[in-house]
Order: C-alpha cells, then structure tokens, then sequence
C-alpha cells in the first residue's frame, strides 16, 4: 500500500474547510513556536480556482497573537490535478501537482529558498512541511490538515470522489 494517496482534482480535493495545526521550528537556535486554526478554500468570484484563507492564533517565544493568510489556487491548463499557488496580490508562490499524492517545489525569496513537500495521505488529511534556508533563516514548518466536516461542501456527499477507493466504497 502507498504512503501517497493520489488526487485526481487538485481543486475539488481541497475545497471546503480544514483545522490546521503547525509547528514551527527554527533550526539555528532551537526555538518552537506553534498554530493553530482553520483554513478555508472558497471557489474564486473571477476565475477558475480557490481562495485560500487561513486564520488563527500563532505562539511564538510564549506570545500568542492572530495571524492569517491567503493564497489563490489556480486551476493548471495541464491536468486538473495541478495548481498555481499564488499569493493574494498574484504574484506566484509555487506549482502543486498532486496526482502521485506527492509534490515538491521551491519558491526563491530574496536571498532564502522554501522547499516544500506536499503529501496527501487520504481524503481528510494531508501535510506540508516547508523548509526555509538562507542567511538568516534555517526554519522548518511542517502543517497537519485535516478536514472540517463542519465548515463547507467539500465533505462527504457533495465532494466528488478523488480516488479509487472512495470510488469504490460500498461496492462489494
């Protein structure tokens, strides 16, 4: 059995809602910080794609304080397992690309490098972990999603199937 769990619509996969948990850790001084919250992907007014918000509360060094952010993910004319992951001005973040279940991709900033790997491992949970390099920065942030059957209609019913074993529940 694969560690991977492949999604077929990128899109439909991730719309709807998720609780979010991170950890983030900087890796020079071994400082930890945490978030906690939710993220939303609602469909785009102006075009194909999801607007991603995230919200909640960030711990860093014993302070706790409201942090949120988003990003536009916008449909890849090469498969509707892909993306263009945007920032909330337009400018490009990175590709995504989860038909094997797991992608990774850099994003260059300045003098840093992200690299971030993607794993889906069904059709509620799923994980980033991004690691930050660059003169000053040596971080690394890994965040669980996992899907909030409260908030949207991505969930159950609604949500078209993403992968063969969802397909083929309650056959035989």
């Amino acid at each position: 059995m694969s560690e991977y769990w492949p999604v077929t619509d990128v899109l439909a996969y991730l719309a709807g809602g998720w609780r979010v948990e991170r950890s983030v850790r900087d890796l020079a001084s071994g400082a930890r910080g945490s978030f906690s919250g939710a993220t939303v992907f609602e469909p785009l007014d102006d075009e194909k794609g999801l607007l991603h918000h995230e919200s909640g509360t960030f711990v860093w060094q014993d302070v706790a304080r409201p942090a949120e952010r988003t990003l536009r993910f916008l449909a890849d004319e090469d498969g509707a397992g892909r993306a263009d992951v945007r920032f909330a001005d337009g400018r490009p973040f990175h590709d995504l690309d989860l038909t094997s279940g797991h992608h990774v991709t850099d994003h260059p900033c300045a003098a840093d490098l992200y690299r971030g790997e993607f794993t889906v491992h069904d059709a509620d949970h799923w994980r980033t972990v991004w690691r930050v390099g660059g003169p000053a920065k040596d971080l690394l942030l890994t965040t669980d999603y996992t899907r909030d059957s409260e908030r949207g209609p991505a969930h159950d019913s609604e949500r078209k199937p993403q992968h063969a074993s969802e397909r083929n529940s309650g056959q035989g």
